[in-house]
C-alpha cells in the first residue's frame, strides 16, 4: 500500500498542488476540491495544527526600545531642519514583543517550508498594490487556530461530499476547519 496519493502528477507539482491547497485552507477556513485532494491535503493540515497546538504557549514577552517616527495629525512624518537637511524626528518606545522558544522557532519553520507567503488585499483596491499586507499564517496558527483547538485531540478538519463534478464526474468536497 503507497504512503500518499500520487494525484495523477509530477512530485514538484503535486507538492506545489498540496502546498497552495493547504495554504488557502488555513487562510480561508475552507476549500472545494476533488476527495482525493482533500484527504491529501486534510493529512498536512492536521499536522500543522497539531505543531501549533503544542507550541501554542511556549514564548516569552520582552520589552525591547524602538525608534518610531513622530506624526503630525494627517499621519505625515514631522521633520526638521538640521544643519541645512531636512530629518525626520523619531521617539524612542518601549515596546512588548514575543520571543518565541526554540522549539517554538523550529515549529514556525517547518510550517513555512509548507506554507506559501499569503498577501491579503481590500477588496476595495482589488488589483492594486496599495493597502495590501503580508499574512503572517504561523502566526495566525499559533494566536487564533490552536487556542480554538487547545482540548481537542486530532480531527481538526472534516471533509463533507458535495456530489460529483460536472466536467469529469470527479467526486467534489468542502473540506473546512472544524
Amino acid at each position: 500500500m503507497a504512503k500518499y496519493r500520487k494525484l495523477g502528477r509530477t512530485s514538484d507539482q503535486r507538492k506545489a498542488l498540496l502546498r497552495n491547497q493547504v495554504t488557502a485552507l488555513l487562510f480561508n477556513g475552507k476549500i472545494v476540491t476533488t476527495e482525493a485532494k482533500a484527504k491529501e491535503v486534510q493529512k498536512i493540515a492536521e499536522g500543522l495544527i497539531a505543531l501549533a497546538v503544542k507550541e501554542k504557549d511556549n514564548f516569552e514577552t520582552v520589552t525591547v526600545k524602538a525608534k518610531v517616527a513622530r506624526k503630525d495629525k494627517d499621519g505625515k512624518r514631522v521633520k526638521e531642519v538640521v544643519d541645512g537637511k531636512k530629518v525626520t524626528v523619531y521617539d524612542e518606545v518601549d515596546k512588548e514583543i514575543k520571543k518565541d522558544l526554540p522549539s517554538r522557532l523550529h515549529a514556525r519553520r517547518q510550517m513555512l517550508k509548507v506554507l506559501y507567503p499569503v498577501t491579503e488585499v481590500p477588496t476595495a483596491a482589488a488589483g492594486k498594490k496599495k493597502n495590501t499586507k503580508k499574512v503572517d499564517l504561523p502566526a495566525k496558527l499559533f494566536d487564533e487556530v490552536a487556542p480554538k483547538y487547545a482540548t481537542r485531540n486530532g480531527g481538526y478538519t472534516r471533509i463533507v461530499k458535495i456530489g460529483q463534478r460536472k466536467g469529469d464526474g470527479a467526486m467534489e468536497v468542502l473540506l473546512e476547519l472544524v
